[in-house]
C-alpha cells in the first residue's frame, strides 16, 4: 500500500480552517490503522483511547466487516442509493431487528436521516413536535446533541451556542441529577414545571436526554431517575427521547444504554459506532404509532450510505448474534475500574466514574492538575485520550470495545505514570508498577 507522505504542519495550517479540533490536541500525521492502534507516517504507534470519538467500538479496519465491505465493492454493489430499497439496507433491516430490536422485546420503525447524529436528533425533535403539535423541549444541562439549529438549542455547553441563542428554537434546560454542583432533584422541578399552570414554562413535546452524558463529563443517569422519567412522560403524553449516539451500540456494557432501567424510550438517535467501520450512518428508532411522517418530509441525499448499510449488518452479526461480546466488554470495563479506582482514585483522589467502556478521570478535585497536561504527556507517551467536561477537567477513556487486554493495559498504566508526573504528592501509600510498560510508542 502506498501511503501519501504530507508536509505538515504546512499544508493543514495554511489551507485548513482554523475550526479544527482534534488534530490540535494531537499534532501528528495519522497514516494507517489497525485494531486498537493508529500509526502516523513516519512510524509512531499509538494506542487509542478515543475510538472517534465512540464511532469506532469495533476498532480500527476490523476484517470481519472489511471482508464484507471489499466483497460488495468487488461485486460492483450499489454505494449511494437516497431511500431506495436496496439488498444493502435490507440486510442490515433484517440483522437490526433479528439481533438487537427482537431479543430486547423492541417495536421500532427505522428511520435513516442524513448520516450524522445532529440530523438524527433534529428528525427526532420534528416527530415529538409534529406528533403532539407543541414546540418546547426539556433538554438537560450538559448535554450534547450536535450543533445544528434544533440539536444546539437543546446543547447545554456555551460554548458552541455563543453569538447564536437568538435564533435557537424554543428548549427549556434544567440540571441533570448528576453535575459538578452535585445531586439534583431533575424530577421534582420537572414534576413542578408540568404541575403548574403558572409555572411560565410551557407543556414540553419532548425531554431529550443522554442516559451517559459523554462531552459534559461522563456523568451517569440514575436508574431510579430514568424510571421516573419514563413514568412522568407517560403522565403527560410526552415524547421520551434517548440520544444514544455515543453511549450505544455496546458502549456501556448494553447494546442500547437504556437498558439497566428497563425502560423503552419512544424515540432513540444512533450515530457513530452504528455505521459499524466507521462510515457515516444515522437512524432514530421511533415507536410505530408515532411514525407519521409524510414521504420525504425529512430527507437528504445521503440517508442511504449502503457502505455503511453492509458494515453496520456484518458488525451487528457478528458481534452481537449472542452474549459472549457484551460480556467481554463488561470483564473489561471491571478491570478499567478497578485500576482507577486503585491507582488514580484511592491515590491521586480524583473521582472515577462512567459505565462500561466509557468511563471518566474527573481531576477537579486533584490540585495542581490540568487534565489537557494529562492528556498531552500521555499523548508524547504513545496514547490518545481526550478530555471532556465544562471546563475540560475530564479525561475520557473510550477505547474500542475489541481493545487487547494487553493494550488496555498498557493505555490505562500510561495513563497512571502521566497522572504521577504531575501530580504534586500521592495522596496513600505507592502502589506503582503493577502494570505492564507501554511499549507500543515507537518509530
Amino acid at each position: 500500500m502506498t501511503t501519501l507522505t504530507v508536509d505538515t504542519p504546512t499544508v493543514f495550517e495554511t489551507t485548513e480552517s482554523a475550526v479544527r479540533s482534534y488534530s490540535r490536541a494531537f499534532p501528528a500525521v495519522f497514516a494507517t490503522a489497525k485494531g486498537d492502534l493508529l500509526t502516523t507516517q513516519d512510524g509512531a504507534r499509538y494506542i487509542d483511547f478515543l475510538s472517534g470519538a465512540g464511532t469506532l467500538n469495533y476498532g480500527h479496519n476490523p476484517d470481519p466487516i472489511k471482508d464484507e465491505l471489499v466483497a460488495y465493492l468487488q461485486n460492483d454493489g450499489l454505494v449511494h442509493g437516497l431511500d431506495l430499497s436496496t439488498s444493502a439496507k435490507a440486510a442490515f433491516l433484517q440483522a437490526l431487528r433479528t439481533h438487537i430490536l427482537e431479543p430486547r422485546d423492541l417495536d421500532y420503525k427505522v428511520q435513516f436521516t442524513s448520516p450524522s447524529g445532529t440530523n438524527a436528533v433534529e428528525a427526532a425533535l420534528k416527530v415529538a413536535r409534529l406528533s403532539t403539535g407543541r414546540t418546547n423541549v426539556i433538554a438537560f444541562g450538559g448535554g450534547f446533541h450536535g450543533v445544528s439549529t434544533a440539536s444546539l438549542a437543546a446543547t447545554g455547553s456555551g460554548y458552541y451556542r455563543q453569538g447564536l441563542e437568538a435564533t435557537l428554537p424554543q428548549v427549556t434546560h434544567i440540571p441533570y441529577p448528576h453535575s459538578p454542583l452535585g445531586e439534583f432533584d431533575s424530577i421534582g422541578l420537572l414534576r413542578h414545571y408540568l404541575e403548574d399552570p403558572s409555572s411560565g414554562v410551557d407543556k414540553p413535546a419532548a425531554v431529550l436526554l443522554e442516559t451517559v452524558q459523554g462531552e459534559g463529563g461522563v456523568w451517569v443517569a440514575p436508574v431510579p431517575f430514568l424510571r421516573e422519567l419514563r413514568t412522568l412522560c407517560d403522565q403527560y403524553d410526552i415524547r421520551l427521547i434517548v440520544d444514544d449516539i455515543q453511549a450505544g451500540c455496546g458502549r456501556t456494557g448494553d447494546f442500547f444504554s437504556f437498558e439497566r432501567a428497563g425502560i423503552v424510550p419512544d424515540l432513540v438517535t444512533l450515530s457513530k459506532s452504528i455505521g459499524g467501520y466507521g462510515l457515516p450512518m444515522a437512524v432514530v428508532l421511533i415507536k410505530p404509532e408515532y411514525d407519521i411522517w409524510r414521504p420525504g418530509q425529512h430527507n437528504g441525499t445521503f440517508r442511504g450510505n449502503q457502505l455503511a448499510f453492509v458494515a453496520a449488518a456484518a458488525a451487528i452479526r457478528h458481534y452481537w448474534s449472542d452474549s459472549s461480546f457484551q460480556k467481554q466488554i463488561r470483564t473489561k470495563a471491571e478491570l478499567v475500574t478497578d485500576l482507577l479506582d486503585r491507582r488514580v482514585g484511592r491515590i491521586h483522589g480524583a473521582e472515577i466514574r462512567g459505565l462500561g467502556l466509557m468511563q471518566a478521570v474527573d481531576l477537579s478535585t486533584v490540585p495542581g492538575v490540568e487534565a489537557s497536561d494529562v492528556s498531552r504527556l500521555c499523548f508524547e507517551q504513545g496514547l490518545i485520550i481526550e478530555t471532556c467536561g465544562r471546563q475540560d477537567e475530564v479525561l475520557k477513556i473510550l477505547p474500542p470495545l475489541t481493545i487487547s487486554q494487553v493494550h488496555l493495559s498498557a493505555g490505562l498504566n500510561t495513563l497512571i505514570e502521566a497522572l504521577d508526573v504531575l501530580s504534586p504528592a500521592p495522596l496513600i501509600g505507592d502502589t506503582r508498577g503493577d502494570l505492564p510498560r507501554n511499549e507500543v510508542h515507537a518509530a
